[in-house]
């Protein structure tokens, strides 16, 4: 059995100090795969003077050199070629400028997820049998949509039997159009189901629907097991932002769903991992992933407490080299102790975007060192698709 899927059937998912071991043996396989399957990327490690054999110990995962999200928004990199690429699922990030990265699955990477997803998925209750309504405030499923918010927010309606689904984003006319009458509609048509109703997708939509209700002074009280899932953050809408509190106390008053019962997801594309909050709604690192918190200027790993750009790490995937992935985000680690939820390990606090000059350096780096390369080739191929 590989150490990746020894990692991803480790039975408590938040177990990360009795994992240190195994999740530094999965990274180091992780590493050797993409090394001898993808030239850029061994053209990446070369430049940084790493192999993978330096992974002796949890602390050596700060050495792998880490890909900038941005760059894999511009440029596409396989270790598995695309006409043999077994890939059952295949995502893109939302992008950000008309720029998005592409990631494929392998199958064992969709099993080992599924796994996670079961084991995460439980202490927030998400996992049940009981079937309900769904109202997803994300895409309209289309085979042309391979955004990964919009698959994810499908793949959460599985998490119990659906009985129906509504999307507050409509294709209509060649594009998405928010329905948030049309949601309102079927919120209240649901209110009178004895079955209960389960809200999936952006916090933004998720706030403006509720906004709207409150505002023309419709209440409803949904029967009880009804809850919330956020996920995707709120994007292109963060000037509307409110804080967390807001929204919990607006859901309550609206729809007569409690704190507890409301939950938030935290991923990327290009770091299919779910982080799920816990109880006091903060994200636990599970075991299935480790972050590391980089100076924005030095990109030098900073001790807990401090703010950076995150750097997430994850051994899952085979078909793209996503090892090791610098965001966009701004963060801080805090010891998991401190959440007094009773899970230990550490939390990550998101605090926002990046400015973009940093990341575009970041980028530009990683571009510089395939230039005039063996994989200049493979990597002028990829940049041409595009």
């Amino acid at each position: 059995m590989s150490y990746r899927s020894r990692l991803f059937r480790w039975p408590d998912p938040y177990d990360t100090a009795s994992t240190d071991a195994l999740f530094t043996d999965a990274a180091r396989e992780c590493a050797a795969y993409h090394a001898a399957h993808c030239p850029a990327y061994r053209t990446l490690l070369d430049a940084a003077r790493f192999s993978p054999d330096d992974l002796d110990a949890i602390g050596d995962l700060a050495r792998i050199p880490a890909i900038p999200t941005a760059f894999l928004k511009t440029h596409r990199l396989r270790t598995m070629p695309a006409d043999r690429l077994h890939t059952p699922i295949r995502a893109t990030s939302s992008g950000t400028g008309g720029r998005a990265s592409e990631i494929g699955l392998d199958w064992g990477a969709c099993f080992c997820g599924l796994s996670m997803i079961a084991k995460v998925a439980a202490p927030r209750s998400l996992l049940s049998p009981r079937p309900c309504h769904y109202i997803v405030f994300g895409y309209m499923p289309r085979r042309e949509n391979a955004m990964a918010a919009a698959k994810t927010a499908y793949g959460y309606t599985f998490l119990a039997p659906a009985l129906d689904r509504t999307f507050a984003l409509r294709w209509e006319n060649s594009r998405y159009v928010p329905d948030l009458d049309g949601v309102i509609r079927a919120i209240v048509r649901h209110a009178a189901s004895p079955h209960p109703t389960r809200f999936i997708g952006f916090p933004a939509y998720t706030y403006f629907t509720l906004k709207k209700m409150d505002e023309r002074g419709i209440r409803v009280r949904l029967p009880r097991g009804s809850s919330i899932m956020l996920g995707g953050g709120w994007k292109q809408f963060w000037r509307e932002a409110v804080d967390k509190t807001v929204l919990y106390a607006l859901a309550e008053r609206v729809l007569g769903i409690p704190e507890e019962a409301i939950a938030e997801s935290y991923g990327a594309a290009e770091h299919p991992i779910l982080y799920c909050d816990c109880r006091n709604h903060r994200f636990h690192v599970p075991v299935y992933s480790r972050v590391l918190i980089r100076d924005v200027k030095t990109l030098e790993p900073l001790p807990m407490g401090y703010p950076g750009l995150v750097n997430l790490i994850s051994p899952l995937i085979r078909a793209t080299p996503l090892l090791s992935v610098l965001t966009d985000d701004l963060g801080i680690l805090h010891p998991g102790e401190e959440c007094g939820c009773g899970i230990t390990s550490p939390t990550l606090e998101l605090l926002g975007r990046a400015g973009m000059e940093e990341i575009r350096t970041c980028a530009a780096g990683a571009e510089e060192i395939l230039k005039g390369t063996e994989s200049e080739k493979e990597y002028g191929r990829v940049k041409r698709e595009k």
